[in-house]
Formats: structure tokens, C-alpha cells, sequence
């Protein structure tokens, strides 16, 4: 196995386990008034959205979550079916150890017709080119390329990528050439409105905000360096970055020409709810996906039927048949 297959399996593991979740993600300091005479049948509700210029059963997608190793390929293949299954879009997990090592990625044939999005890391891009961008779009027929910023997991990880020069120039080199969309998302510590505001102008339009409160890669990275120094080093930074309840508003505030994806800490439907509300049009999850991802595809499509019930069942709370009319659902 080699150094960066056994790091992808080492993640998966990791990821799995609740010292390496944030203790509070924010999203119970955002109450709706409950609304006693909904007005409506439950049957009534439509949790339908668009993303990428075609509709999908509900507001949120698979997200990225591992690639590269056996283990990685049976999630990503009961992924990839209950994507297909339920209309739900899936973001890959990294394709950098898939394309360094020369894996095929075959996610088309579990998923045809289905939402999927292509992930490199933004410094691979930056070091590669577009060349690396394309690759990664061919090889799996991606409706979109998701580029995740992680400066603080690379500081953190042994030999991470340290120059972060002429990153945002090689974003918008890529956004340029490539013919699908690209979603920029960080992993864990949050976009914020100045950062947003420079992929704005680079073109991108759709982001991932990623706040902190869901899996920290630095917390991963961290327990897999043994380096007594770097932990002490690191330590102070392991909450590191802003949560999606606060990003949210303060982006669509500051960017209101930008589509967004809340996620960092997403648990249910009711947090699904409350990105919503707070301005996002989209959401993502990803570690309440790894563990059914593990197990089968059935597990997966139960968990997407449970998610987008408790959505439902927030939005007949909030009197709100549809997405547009939960997102001005009143809130105490």
C-alpha cells in the first residue's frame, strides 16, 4: 500500500470516530417559530431543488468523503448507487490518489445518470495545471469540479503543501478552460466573506462554505503525526475557522451574486432547514453518510429517506410547502 492509500484508509477510520467531530457546530442557536396551524398536508410539501440546471429530490448532496484505496472504492460505490437511486448529487472525495496511482474510477457505472462532482485539492491545481483538472472531470464524466482549500490540513499533515502562492490565479485559470462548473469548498474551517469575494471575482459561483463544528481533517491529521512537537504546535489551532450558522448570512451579505453550499457540521434534516433559512441554497454532508457508506447501498438510501423526511417534517412545522417560502420562515 502506498504512503498516500494507507493515509486516505487511515482518514476513513478516523473520520469515523467523535474526537474528531466539533463539539458544536451552531445550528441550535438558530430556532424557527413554530408555526401550530401549518395549513397543509405533509403530502403537500415539496423539498424539490435545482443544482447545476436540473432538479433534484432535496437540497442537499453526498459530500466529499475519500478516494483511492479498496475500502474507498466500496463506499464510493454504494454512494454512487443511492445517488443514483434518490436523485441526490454525490461529490467525490480527493482524486489525487486515484489519478497519481492510476485507478480507474468507475462511479458511471453504478451512477449514470446521476449529479457527480470531481474533487482536486486547490495546491494540486496549482502545482499540475488544468491538465490535472481535466483528467479529473474525463475520468469519472463529472457534471462539475469541486476545488478544496485546506491550508490548515496541510500545515498540520507530515510534508503538506506549505506554498500557497498563485492559488486563486490557478482557479481562475481553471474556471476558464474547463467546460463544467467549479465549486470551491474548504473542509472544515469555513469561507469567509473576503475569501468569497475574491473567487467571486475570479468567476466561480458556486462555493462551499464548510465551517467549523463538522469532521476536523486537522484533528485527523494531527492523531496520524506522532511528532510531539508538531502536536504542540498545532494544538491551538485544532478549532480553527468560523461556523457555517455565522458564515452564511455574513457571505450572502457580502456576495449575494453567489450560489452556496452550507456544510460543516450537518447532522439532520433540521439543520438542512436551517441553511436553508439561513440563505444558502444548498447543503452537504458527509459523515453522517460513512458509516451506512460502509455497510451498503440500502444503508445509504435509508439515510437519505430519513434526511430528507426530517426536512419535511421541519418545513410542515414552518408552514413552508416549498424551499422558497422556508427560507423566510420566521425564526425567534
Amino acid at each position: 500500500m502506498t504512503d498516500i492509500s494507507s493515509r486516505k484508509d487511515d482518514h476513513i477510520q478516523l473520520a469515523l470516530k467523535p474526537d474528531h467531530q466539533g463539539a458544536d457546530s451552531g445550528f441550535d442557536r438558530l430556532m424557527f417559530e413554530p408555526n401550530a396551524l401549518p395549513q397543509m398536508a405533509l403530502t403537500d410539501i415539496d423539498s424539490t431543488a435545482q443544482f447545476l440546471g436540473r432538479s433534484i429530490a432535496a437540497p442537499f448532496l453526498i459530500g466529499a468523503m475519500t478516494g483511492g484505496t479498496n475500502n474507498a472504492n466500496i463506499i464510493n460505490q454504494h454512494l454512487a448507487e443511492a445517488s443514483e437511486a434518490c436523485n441526490i448529487p454525490m461529490a467525490l472525495g480527493s482524486q489525487r490518489a486515484a489519478l497519481e496511482l492510476g485507478l480507474k474510477q468507475n462511479l458511471r457505472q453504478w451512477a449514470p445518470k446521476a449529479i457527480l462532482l470531481g474533487n482536486l485539492g486547490a495546491t494540486q491545481l496549482q502545482q499540475q495545471g488544468v491538465d490535472l483538472a481535466k483528467k479529473a472531470v474525463e475520468s469519472v464524466s463529472a457534471n462539475a469540479l469541486v476545488i478544496h482549500l485546506n491550508p490548515l490540513q496541510e500545515l498540520v499533515q507530515p510534508n503538506g503543501d506549505r506554498d500557497w502562492n498563485y492559488v486563486l490565479e490557478a482557479i481562475a485559470e481553471a474556471q476558464h478552460q474547463l467546460n463544467v462548473p467549479l465549486i470551491v469548498k474548504e473542509v472544515g474551517a469555513g469561507i469567509g466573506p473576503g475569501t468569497a469575494k475574491k473567487l467571486s471575482k475570479a468567476g466561480i459561483q458556486w462555493v462551499e462554505l464548510a465551517g467549523r463544528g463538522g469532521t476536523s481533517w486537522a484533528s485527523i491529521e494531527l492523531a496520524r503525526n506522532g511528532s510531539a512537537t508538531e502536536q504542540e504546535i498545532a494544538a491551538p489551532f485544532i478549532d480553527w475557522g468560523m461556523d457555517t450558522v455565522d458564515l452564511i448570512p455574513r457571505v450572502r451579505a457580502t456576495c449575494p451574486e453567489l450560489s452556496l453550499i452550507g456544510s460543516g457540521g450537518i447532522r439532520h434534516g433540521l439543520d438542512i432547514a436551517r441553511c436553508i433559512r439561513l440563505g444558502a441554497q444548498m447543503t452537504a454532508l458527509a459523515q453522517p453518510f460513512l458509516a451506512p457508506a460502509l455497510e451498503s447501498t440500502e444503508a445509504v438510501v435509508e439515510k437519505i429517506t430519513i434526511l430528507r423526511e426530517q426536512l419535511h417534517w421541519a418545513m410542515f412545522l414552518t408552514g413552508s410547502k416549498d424551499l422558497s417560502t422556508l427560507a423566510q420562515a420566521p425564526v425567534q
